[in-house]
């Protein structure tokens, strides 16, 4: 296990309760940095022990179908009757958060897995173009979606396209972008 990346990773995690009390913007906060900041951390601190997702679990935890698992439950957790559950329920939000934290951290494994190294540039750029999409979605769209966060839903609603674009969009296109890179490292080293 790598140990400064598991405590980072785990560090982080009571930020984003913190945070997630904040309106629209906080509870985003919360979701990247469970997803997308906490999750890639704490993969890279378990990765290759017994507490690696793809070790235990090598079918369930390839990149693709975990993007895809990823996606799911991404958007799904960010239509707005699950949003409001999640809003007014505590147990429910303790759902959402562990979701994307359990999400984000089957991505992150499957895709820093060796075996993985072509797929998981696929996965992690696909996922940073869904990211960036619903984050826009959510920035751009012309009247509040999540009208129970007060009067000013849509400023708020706005901001928290924006972090969700940033933070979300990004993470995901520089993993794979650094990826992509050590694939192409190791590929030239390889004799012809």
């Amino acid at each position: 296990m790598t140990q400064p990346a598991l405590l980072a990773g785990l560090a982080l995690l009571p930020l984003g309760w913190a945070v997630s009390g904040s309106g629209m913007t906080g509870h985003m906060a919360a979701h990247m940095i469970a997803v997308a900041v906490a999750a890639p951390l704490l993969a890279i601190g378990v990765r290759d022990s017994r507490f690696d997702p793809a070790t235990r679990w090598p079918r369930l935890a390839s990149p693709l179908p975990a993007a895809l698992a990823e996606a799911v439950i991404v958007w799904g957790w960010h239509v707005p009757a699950l949003r409001r559950l999640a809003d007014h329920h505590p147990l429910w939000l303790v759902v959402e958060q562990a979701s994307f934290l359990a999400a984000g951290l089957l991505l992150w494994s499957a895709v820093l897995a060796p075996r993985h190294r072509a797929a998981g540039v696929a996965a992690l750029l696909v996922t940073s173009m869904h990211m960036t999409l619903l984050g826009a979605l959510i920035g751009l769209a012309p009247r509040p979606l999540y009208s129970h966060h007060g009067v000013d839903a849509l400023t708020d609603q706005q901001v928290s396209g924006v972090v969700m674009l940033l933070v979300g969009g990004v993470a995901y296109l520089l993993g794979g972008l650094a990826m992509l890179g050590r694939l192409l490292q190791t590929r030239s080293e390889v004799p012809a």
